[in-house]
């Protein structure tokens, strides 16, 4: 009998300790989260499950209660709004990424470093992610107005849902050349021709973290916000073509 309740505490004691977390991922992070998240499992033991889309519909989806312990976005307006309407732990939101926006075309030496192929516009279709529900979309959008060639080529845009989409139209040849993430060349080891874009022709792409209700009283979550904020996390973050904020900078995880 003792053996048997001893065995039934251990099993108890495992099943709190190793627990699950659910997390919304930008589908721009989705690679890089699946790295952090298998890292992070094989230190914690627990289980890492993501869920990637656009950041404006998985803030729609948390809006209406989906179950995620934690938001990965693609920019900083969205997990403000979810901690200011009590979605989010307030105190818990950090910039755990800066994304960085290129022009992209499978075709080498088809888009030059200066984003003139825009303005030559010699080509039938331009994909970028939607702006209304992609940060991504809403930069690509700024690059083209700085440019003077956002009322000009609106009509040959293909608008993916979110990042990831907006690749996919490139690489099938849907479109001949679109805005993506730094991120998806370096992680695909794609080649043909890229312009990486100066960050003044767009604001800055800050993508942030943040600990929702359902997640506050879990310790798993927790400890991977604080796993996403170390040196470890940081470095497949930027091997992976995102900028990172100094440590110093970060906001305080809740406990």
């Amino acid at each position: 009998m003792r053996f048997s309740v001893a065995t039934v505490l251990f099993c108890l004691s495992h099943a709190v300790w190793a627990d699950s977390i659910n997390i919304a991922v930008a589908a721009n992070f989705s690679a890089p989260a699946r790295e952090i998240g298998k890292a992070f499992q094989q230190k914690s033991k627990h289980t890492v499950v993501i869920s990637s889309g656009s950041t404006g519909k998985l803030f729609a989806q948390i809006e209406h209660g989906a179950p995620f312990d934690l938001f990965l976005a693609a920019d900083a307006r969205r997990p403000q709004l979810l901690e200011q309407n009590g979605k989010a732990v307030p105190g818990s939101r950090f910039t755990y990424a800066l994304g960085k926006l290129v022009l992209w075309s499978p075709r080498p030496g088809y888009v030059d470093d200066q984003g003139d192929v825009l303005k030559k516009g010699d080509f039938k279709r331009l994909a970028i992610a939607s702006p209304r529900l992609a940060p991504y979309g809403l930069a690509a959008q700024q690059v083209m107005e700085r440019l003077g060639v956002w009322q000009d080529l609106r009509g040959r845009l293909v608008q993916g849902e979110n990042i990831a989409q907006t690749f996919q139209f490139v690489t099938s040849g849907n479109a001949s050349l679109g805005f993506v993430a730094l991120a998806q060349i370096r992680i695909t080891g794609n080649s043909g021709s890229v312009w990486v874009i100066p960050g003044e022709l767009y604001q800055p792409i800050q993508q942030q973290a943040v600990l929702l209700q359902r997640g506050k009283s879990s310790a798993a979550a927790n400890a991977f916000l604080r796993y996403l904020k170390g040196s470890e996390a940081r470095e497949i973050i930027q091997n992976m073509g995102y900028g990172v904020v100094a440590s110093s900078d970060q906001s305080h995880v809740a406990e």
